[in-house]
């Protein structure tokens, strides 16, 4: 058996442990269970006692129950002892939480999650993974484990994906005549305003349009998606710093304009929770959110009366989502380093991807596990028409260690714009910041 065959064949099995032979497969987050620990035994006798610290999610939606469950299931089978510690809900200061920590050379964190731009500034502290977990990693999207692997070292491994977009109410858009959701940004515009003005006269708090607008990650992420769609570049593009150019500023001054008529006001300091909070409970008309809101808005009032499509575009420019995702890792001043290691092999396997994409919509980094029916009825961002969206990556590779701080700059100017300033004032100031930092 070729390899190709030999790691089907590994997934089929892997994922097959997870439920009972002859069965449906659940589809709900209610109805699956957490997957039984491969060589669960053999773990156990030579790491059982240990104890590690993982350094989860926040408690966004069902992430951090999800989370819970996992290593609750995984402490019971092997005897490892796991502290769970949620990460902070702003990624930003998830990054400086972690940055602290790798710089006081601690060993306080054994594993922690990583958004998919911080391998290559977090490479020097963590362990080479590839000797245990190289074979597991070609079961993964292949861009995905490039991004992980730093000067020839397999620093993370996928854990789940990210990409935005966008919420709507079906029951809303049949109420006031549309037939399909918006393509364009000035449909999204014209459709929000209609609605909302026909919402407002029953429900004062009712808005067109949620996003996340607060200065943080978030707001990098929605501000490329507008960008990318609207021909305005992706902040850097081959090497060469682009934010400052007519078609960023026009897209930019079209959603400031939004800020205060179809978006809230408040719309500046929303992350991710505050836009679904307001979508959730039936106050918006539209949001754009990343998949794991799917999961999280089926126990509210809007349930069975949303659905979702990509993000809108400008003109011939194609609609985007800005690619997300976690990554797990091991900090190479664990004192735990086998124990961790197991850890990071059970979470990142097929069975659990699976788990993880009906339980809490995440998008699989296993390409085999996003085609088992019971993961794409669970998640419709998996049809084709939604998953193939063109995918746009924030600008890490040009910006190296210096990520964190391009990205600050990013989303501190884009933030001043939504919060009155002219885009032609304010991207000046964001180019000249980005090329101090841009690597040769």
């Amino acid at each position: 058996m070729g390899l190709t065959g030999a790691l089907a064949l590994v997934v089929s099995l892997a994922i097959a442990g997870a439920g009972s032979a002859g069965t449906a497969e659940p589809s709900t987050p209610a109805a699956v269970k957490p997957p039984p620990v491969a060589g669960a035994a053999a773990i156990k006798a030579k790491y059982g006692g240990q104890s590690i610290t993982f350094v989860g999610d926040g408690a966004v939606g069902n992430s951090h129950v999800r989370d819970q469950n996992l290593v609750a299931q995984f402490s019971k089978q092997t005897g490892i002892k796991i502290k769970l510690v949620p990460h902070p809900a702003d990624s930003s200061a998830a990054y400086s939480q972690l940055a602290r920590n790798f710089s006081a050379h601690s060993s306080s964190i054994d594993v922690m999650m990583m958004d998919v731009v911080w391998p290559g500034a977090f490479a020097p502290y963590l362990v080479n993974l590839k000797p245990a977990l190289g074979q597991q990693a070609k079961l993964h999207a292949a861009g995905i484990v490039l991004n992980d692997t730093v000067k020839g070292k397999l620093v993370a491994m996928p854990w789940f994906g990210d990409f935005g977009i966008l919420y709507y109410r079906t029951d809303l858009l049949k109420k006031y005549g549309y037939s399909k959701p918006p393509t364009s940004w000035a449909q999204l515009g014209a459709m929000a305003k209609k609605i909302q003005d026909g919402e407002k006269a029953s429900n004062p708090s009712f808005v067109g349009y949620v996003y996340q607008g607060n200065a943080y990650e978030g707001l990098t992420c929605d501000s490329l998606e507008w960008l990318a769609s609207s021909g305005g570049g992706q902040f850097i593009d081959n090497g060469k710093v682009t934010i400052n150019n007519p078609k960023a500023a026009a897209i930019l001054n079209l959603q400031r304009s939004w800020v205060g008529n179809i978006v809230p006001s408040a719309v500046t300091t929303y992350q991710e929770e505050d836009a679904r909070n307001a979508f959730d409970s039936g106050n918006a008309a539209f949001m754009r959110n990343w998949p794991y809101a799917y999961s999280a808005s089926q126990t509210t009032p809007v349930k069975g009366k949303f659905a979702v499509t990509v993000l809108p575009h400008t003109g011939k420019s194609p609609s985007v989502g800005t690619v997300g995702g976690w990554q797990l890792g091991v900090s190479k001043y664990s004192k735990h380093v086998g124990a961790a290691t197991e850890f990071v092999r059970w979470m990142t396997s097929p069975a659990v991807e699976r788990y993880d994409a009906i339980f809490n919509a995440n998008v699989p980094t296993i390409p085999a596990v996003a085609t088992i029916p019971a993961v794409v009825k669970a998640n419709p961002y998996l049809i084709p028409s939604i998953a193939k969206v063109t995918r746009v990556t924030r600008p890490a590779r040009y910006l190296g260690p210096h990520y964190a701080q391009g990205s600050q700059d990013i989303y501190q100017g884009i933030n001043q714009i939504l919060n009155g300033k002219s885009a032609q004032s304010v991207l000046p100031t964001i180019a000249s910041e980005l090329n101090k930092l841009v690597k040769p």
